[in-house]
């Protein structure tokens, strides 16, 4: 058995090559996948391809509920790496992380396991820096009033593929794909509260961040949890609906590649939305990416930015 990887002072071990970065959202987020977890303090190690960036790399994950955490990179060979890529065949456009193939977990076995050719992995160290929130947005007063003010639809709702290029035109809202040459005015201002960002357009009061991806029903139990608790001194946030996620997009990614203005934390990078798919699915709006999409029942889950309506 050659599942052995050494890092700093620590031996990681055994190595799972079972697992994939889909299976394993399965398993630790959703939970249908539970069964198959002993504990919550269980880890598992696996190596995938991330593939998000222009040039992928080959990582080792360490996975366990709600933990996911990339403990190396590990320079493989860029041709074999590519052609495990091209082998995954047609995916999903917004899913870039993949499992690896036999020729490279050969390569992996052969080259790199049991310490045998350490110089080619390279742990990867927590370093996070603060993120850059921008300018600092003028603080909100109730008498503020906003230019052309509107009401968008805040209720849960059932929408059809067909209806969704409508929907965007008629709010012109931004999409990467429907609308490109749409932009949605917004009014946003800072609060005395840092975590918070008003909208005096809309009326909206919005999470500057949010929460970390999980299942649609773990993200419904940390909303009423939320609730319970008054987040923020208020205690009825929920979900945004789909027109009111889409309200967010900008036309150009800011510094940080997301479509959002920069007062905004791009750790969300697609959201759960308070509408449902007919005849299947969840919707979702894709920060990233610019757009409005949807996924089966099945997706391994979301994040969350929650919202709640104010009196202007």
């Amino acid at each position: 058995m050659y599942e052995k990887l050494t890092l700093d002072d620590r031996i990681i071990t055994p190595i799972d090559w079972e697992m994939t970065p889909e299976l394993s959202f399965g398993t630790y987020e959703s939970w249908g996948g539970r069964e198959r977890v002993r504990n919550n303090s269980e880890r598992i190690y696996y190596f995938f391809v991330d593939a998000w960036d222009e040039k992928p790399k080959v990582c080792l994950m360490e996975r366990g509920v709600k933990h996911a955490k990339i403990l190396a990179e590990i320079d493989a060979p860029e041709d074999i790496v590519r052609r495990c890529v091209e082998g995954q065949g047609q995916t999903a456009r917004f899913d870039r992380s993949f499992a690896i193939d036999q020729t490279l977990k050969q390569w992996l076995i052969d080259t790199v396991l049991d310490d045998k050719d350490t110089s080619l992995v390279f742990p990867v160290r927590e370093n996070k820096p603060k993120e850059d929130m921008g300018q600092a947005l003028p603080l909100f007063t109730k008498d503020l009033v906003a230019e052309k003010p509107c009401a968008l639809p805040s209720e849960h709702a059932v929408i059809i593929e067909e209806e969704l290029a409508g929907i965007i035109t008629d709010w012109n809202f931004f999409d990467s794909f429907l609308n490109p040459t749409g932009k949605f005015a917004n009014a946003l201002y800072g609060s005395e509260d840092e975590r918070l960002i008003i909208d005096a357009r809309t009326s909206l009061m919005w999470q500057r961040g949010g929460i970390d991806i999980t299942s649609i029903r773990r993200m419904n139990l940390h909303i009423q949890k939320m609730n319970n608790q008054k987040y923020a001194g208020f205690n009825d946030w929920r979900l945004p609906t789909l027109e009111e996620a889409m309200s967010l997009l900008e036309p150009m990614p800011n510094a940080k590649d997301i479509h959002l203005h920069p007062c905004f934390s791009k750790e969300q990078p697609f959201i759960f939305v308070a509408a449902k798919r007919s005849p299947g699915g969840y919707w979702f709006v894709d920060f990233k990416q610019g757009r409005a999409f949807w996924s089966s029942g099945t997706i391994p889950g979301g994040f969350g930015r929650l919202v709640r309506t104010i009196r202007l």
